[in-house]
């Protein structure tokens, strides 16, 4: 089912690099997800900084078709569980192999489970569109305050 979302939900400034670094979605290309239907790990050789993160790409041309258009292939959400973010909560340890596209949009999950019910649960994809910007102000205050960094590095 094709699910038609108003507005884009990827973050204009959190994106998600786990804990630690600066590597968006774990280091894997989001364009192969469109242009090959599957994950694949992304290289260093193929990056590009977008939004604050590195985003790795598995070849020169996929990481040409996302500069061109980034809002195009990003996650939604910033790469932040998109199951997560239907509860209104924020779930920073996604896996990329755990994710689907829904009308046009990529969504990466936690684990493979999630993926599946945001695909067999459309109001999941309205819940997560809706609460979306608290889960975003939520990500934006603690990044400010410091509450993502190591307890070492503050």
């Amino acid at each position: 089912m094709l699910i038609s979302l108003s507005q884009p939900a990827f973050a204009e400034d959190v994106v998600n690099t786990g804990y630690f670094g600066d590597v968006a979605i774990k280091g894997y290309d989001p364009v192969a997800y469109f242009v090959e239907g599957k994950a694949v790990e992304g290289s260093e050789k193929y990056s590009h900084r977008w939004l604050g993160a590195v985003w790795h790409f598995s070849s020169a041309e996929n990481r040409d078709l996302f500069v061109k258009d980034p809002s195009s292939y990003a996650p939604q959400y910033g790469g932040y569980c998109a199951d997560g973010v239907s509860f209104g909560t924020v779930t920073t340890n996604v896996d990329p192999r755990a994710w689907r596209i829904i009308d046009g949009k990529l969504y990466i999950s936690y684990d493979p489970g999630a993926a599946e019910g945001l695909e067999k649960n459309p109001t999941k994809v309205v819940d997560s569109q809706r609460h979306w910007s608290e889960v975003q102000q939520t990500l934006i205050s603690e990044k400010m305050h410091g509450d993502w960094l190591h307890p070492a590095a503050q």
